[in-house]
């Protein structure tokens, strides 16, 4: 099951909205290109299991 989520890039601040595989559990981590800057983020994803409530942290990919 996938729902999207929004997030911000680490890199120049634009929004970026990307999908994320809620059956893939709780907590996630991968990397994705920033849709404006092309930049690579680490997103960190946290996903409430009793409302499925997603909230997304970035950092620069060193």
């Amino acid at each position: 099951m996938q729902q999207t989520a929004d997030y911000y890039c680490a890199y120049c601040g634009e929004p970026s909205t990307t999908f994320i595989d809620i059956s893939a559990g709780s907590q996630q981590s991968y990397v994705e290109d920033c849709q404006v800057c092309c930049q690579p983020n680490i997103l960190y994803v946290r996903i409430d299991e009793e409302t499925l409530e997603i909230e997304i942290d970035t950092e620069p990919e060193s």
